[in-house]
């Protein structure tokens, strides 16, 4: 019988360190439902619930599938991965992830008691994502579709969706947010492969780093990072304040220094620059929820 993985193994399978991009959603959602008089503290829980074990689930899906279709190596650059480091076995680390999309299932269906019965629906299509990415006939980070992928489950859908289970609207304001926090987590994706840029063309993943070029990389995180900061400033009259000018700036300054790394850094270094993006995206929603809720 193949042994299950330990409480540390199975820490460092969920990747920690990604799940501020997966709860960031959840909280400048929750804020705007917070400045518009609708915030419901269970509802929030239950989404913070989602999001978190869909991540878990995502990243040990993503762990066993990668492993078994070759992309993933010994050799690899990024973070050390638990199976191809032999570390633990492929299958215990599946059945982990089926239990981990369970409970994020489970959290979806107790946000039924405050939403329409349709919700469902989005609750299958992220669970579905969870191995569509890594897995299935056409797996999506493989397809060049893992950056749209991204825009969609960690900006577009729990943005808007976070917000619309506490006030049981959609608003162009989340909506506007929601692109912003989805190109900043986009970002996290192009470090990433902009890293593996030469084991993923060896390996047959096409990514769109392997498929544009790396220079794409390059101005495409550029672009999400300009336009994530300014796009509130177009659109959403009360983003005029001196501080939130001032807080966004800051935002738009590091992340350029951020993005100066990808042209002097390569390989296992770039791994600094893929969690200061990180940081980078969990430090925009902060500020911009704090400035919701207390800014002038």
């Amino acid at each position: 019988m193949k042994r299950f993985p330990s409480f540390s193994e199975i820490v460092k399978l969920a990747r920690p360190r990604t799940l501020p991009a997966s709860i960031s959603p959840v909280i400048i959602g929750s804020a705007l439902a917070f400045k518009d008089g609708g915030f419901l503290l269970v509802p929030a829980l239950l989404c913070f619930g989602v999001a978190v074990f869909a991540q878990i689930a995502s990243n040990m899906a993503n762990d066993y599938f990668d492993f078994r279709n070759g992309v993933d190596t010994d050799e690899r650059k990024g973070p050390e991965r638990m199976i191809a480091t032999g570390k633990v076995e492929p299958k215990p680390v599946l059945y982990c992830a089926l239990i981990s999309l369970c409970l994020s299932c489970l959290c979806g269906l107790g946000l039924l008691f405050f939403a329409p019965w349709w919700l469902i629906f989005v609750g299958i299509a992220m669970a579905l994502c969870v191995f569509a990415y890594s897995a299935g006939p056409y797996p999506l980070s493989q397809h060049a579709l893992g950056d749209v992928a991204v825009l969609l489950f960690y900006g577009l859908i729990p943005v808007c969706f976070t917000y619309f289970v506490q006030t049981g609207t959609f608003t162009w304001e989340s909506l506007i947010y929601a692109v912003s926090v989805g190109l900043l987590s986009v970002n996290i994706l192009i470090v990433n492969n902009y890293r593996d840029y030469e084991e993923d063309r060896a390996a047959g993943k096409i990514t769109t780093i392997v498929l544009f070029g790396k220079n794409f990389g390059g101005v495409a995180y550029l672009m999400n990072l300009t336009v994530a900061v300014l796009l509130p400033f177009f659109f959403i009259r009360y983003d005029h304040s001196s501080e939130r000018v001032a807080l966004m700036t800051v935002i738009l300054i590091t992340g350029f220094s951020i993005w100066r790394e990808l042209y002097t850094k390569q390989g296992k270094a770039l791994n600094v620059t893929l969690g200061r993006t990180s940081i980078l995206v969990f430090a925009y929603v902060l500020v911009a929820s704090m400035l919701m809720l207390f800014g002038s």
